[in-house]
């Protein structure tokens, strides 16, 4: 009879900033999880549904991707327009309710269309909720906001594999959308309780194009580059499909920017902290999501091992970044995100590297100590770099700044996996028939893992192009 009083009287001493911070990371852990437990079940969701073609399966995961496209670019618009708890709180009740949804599907269509409309809520919920956690700290204490939102983002792909290969093993696919439903209810209730409304009134009319454009680009580069998979570059269905993505893009900059009020606040990018800082995210997400894949890939594919130890081995990544996390966000301050970022992606890269020099028969323990170094490093390039994208940015383009944020690290994730899936694919075709299996194998999975090297190497290099000294400007105090 007391839990509920006690309940009550906690969520009311909790600070404001405190009850946006456990929301969104109850949410955003719940949304970015779900892609890497759903990855992780797809051979027994066609299994079960008597489905064999890659294709049809490889849909539960297509569908949600277009959804997003749909979704993100529009996200900041919607939040400023009707309100950033309405908007947030309508994505998470969508997503919770289409997750359950999505575990009672009788057919591999049914689970496409729930995984279509999931990713609605999916959509919305990590720009909006974004925006919602940077309004709540201040420029100067922006890294804090940093370190929460490394949380979810390095924390929930390390540990999708893990649930995924317990769920499905020991549950059942189904469970994989069951287990959204508790933390949804409780976000949600906690959310209507104690989130702030936040609505910009002068967010202007409804841009019917450049949702329309926006919408059309991205889902068309998104569906190219996963189709790489399947098809290769070659494939007149990649090429059309990216090349399509490309032209309605360039026709979206040109009318958005010509429009007083458009749906995506391209102008931000003149800003040059946020247009560097989201050049340096493209490569250092590539780098970061193409190895969260390919990893488990060979791992299991040539390893053998069972997704759960597979998960269990990939996960002291994440505990690298949580053991770093609190000092990179204390030496933000000091010394700006140029030197941090550069310096974490060049490490993390010479880290990697270092998987180049590992056999089949290599301990697992050496990937363990090498993700969980790779982890560390990974703590000082995401917290300053998001930290840093949004220093220059104004409350009131908060919205569209994450949304832009989102979008280009939705597109250079899928960049990322699609460029290494396809270095792997020519490696494997290349080997001869009469090679070792084990060993031919293993040696095409040290090309994808090269290139993530490089990828970090390059991002290192457009970090260096960050200003350090209107990004440490805000911890200055005013002059009299």
């Amino acid at each position: 009879m007391e839990t509920a009083p006690k309940a009550v009287k906690f969520l009311s001493s909790v600070s404001d900033r405190s009850m946006v911070a456990i929301v969104f990371v109850m949410a955003m852990f719940m949304d970015i999880m779900d892609g890497t437990i759903v990855n992780t079940a797809l051979p027994a969701i066609g299994n079960d549904f008597h489905h064999g073609s890659p294709t049809d399966v490889a849909w539960v995961v297509l569908g949600y991707l277009m959804s997003l496209a749909i979704w993100i670019p529009a996200s900041g618009w919607l939040g400023d327009r009707f309100g950033t708890k309405k908007v947030f709180l309508f994505a998470l009740f969508v997503f919770t309710v289409t997750s359950m949804l999505c575990g009672t599907a009788q057919s591999i269509d049914q689970l496409t269309f729930f995984r279509f409309l999931q990713g609605i809520g999916g959509g919305m919920m990590t720009p909006v909720g974004t925006a919602m956690l940077y309004r709540e700290y201040p420029p100067a204490e922006r890294a804090k906001a940093g370190a929460l939102l490394s949380i979810p983002t390095l924390l929930a792909p390390a540990t999708g594999p893990v649930l995924g290969g317990f769920i499905t093993d020991g549950l059942g696919w189904r469970w994989i959308f069951f287990v959204n439903l508790p933390f949804g209810i409780i976000a949600f209730v906690i959310g209507a309780l104690r989130l702030k409304e936040y609505q910009h009134h002068a967010a202007g009319k409804f841009d019917p194009a450049g949702f329309l454009l926006s919408a059309f680009s991205l889902g068309a580069i998104l569906y190219g580059l996963n189709q790489v998979e399947l098809y290769g570059w070659s494939s007149s269905r990649v090429t059309t499909s990216l090349l399509l993505g490309v032209i309605l893009g360039v026709a979206l900059i040109v009318v958005e920017n010509r429009k007083e009020e458009p749906i995506l606040a391209l102008r931000l990018f003149r800003e040059r902290v946020f247009a560097v800082t989201n050049i340096t995210s493209i490569f250092a997400t590539a780098s970061f999501f193409g190895l969260v894949l390919v990893m488990p890939l060979m791992l299991q594919g040539v390893r053998g091992l069972s997704p759960t130890t597979s998960g269990l081995t990939t996960f002291p990544q994440a505990v690298g970044v949580i053991i770093m996390s609190q000092v990179a966000r204390k030496l933000y301050p000091k010394f700006g995100p140029r030197r941090l970022v550069a310096i974490g992606l060049v490490v993390a890269g010479l880290v990697m590297l270092t998987l180049l020099w590992t056999t089949p028969d290599s301990s697992l323990w050496i990937y363990r100590i090498i993700l969980f170094s790779r982890g560390l490093c990974w703590a000082f390039v995401f917290i300053p770099l998001q930290a840093a994208a949004f220093s220059q940015i104004p409350p009131v383009d908060t919205g569209r700044a994450s949304a832009l944020f989102s979008t280009q690290r939705q597109v250079a994730s899928s960049l990322g996996i699609a460029v290494l899936i396809s270095v792997l694919m020519a490696q494997i075709n290349k080997i001869p028939t009469h090679a070792s299996s084990l060993a031919a194998a293993y040696d095409a999975y040290k090309v994808p893992f090269f290139w993530t090297c490089m990828f970090a190497f390059i991002g290192a290099v457009t970090a260096w192009f960050i200003d350090d000294r209107k990004v440490l400007a805000v911890f200055r105090p005013p002059s009299n």
